[in-house]
């Protein structure tokens, strides 16, 4: 498909995560192995430690160059989908009930339109304290 990227690295970070949880499982059956003070499998313990932290280290670094480094969130996007949200509804019924919240949800969810336009529409607070109450950055603290 013409202008596909491939998520190699992803993909890699995924394939690194599997070599890690495999050497956990090594390290910790030979963990066990230790008896009478004496564990012979300490050079295999040592060996799949080491290699787990550098393959964990050389996969971050090339997951932030090549995948994280100069991301920028589209703001407007992010905006606009928290806005069509039906969870923004939540902010709203503590203050008028949860039966008339579910009831412009589903209006919402049915008609396309956002929870604001509609509460806004119906009058269900006031346009100052309907605003403020569904401040999503308001909604994300305590």
């Amino acid at each position: 498909m013409p202008g596909k990227v491939n998520p190699v690295i992803p993909e890699a970070i995924a394939m690194i995560a599997a070599q890690v949880i495999g050497n956990d499982v090594t390290i910790s059956i030979a963990g066990q192995s230790g008896n009478f003070e004496l564990n012979v499998m300490k050079p295999i313990i040592a060996h799949n430690l080491l290699q787990s932290i550098d393959l964990m280290a050389s996969g971050c670094n090339v997951l932030a160059e090549k995948c994280v480094d100069g991301l920028q969130a589209n703001r407007e996007r992010c905006q606009e989908l928290v806005e069509q949200s039906l969870a923004m509804i939540t902010a709203l019924a503590p203050k008028i009930g949860y039966d008339r919240a579910a009831q412009i949800a589903k209006e919402a969810h049915q008609t396309g339109r956002t929870v604001r336009e509609l509460a806004l529409e119906k009058k269900v607070l006031p346009r100052e304290e309907l605003e403020q109450a569904m401040d999503p950055w308001g909604q994300t603290a305590p």
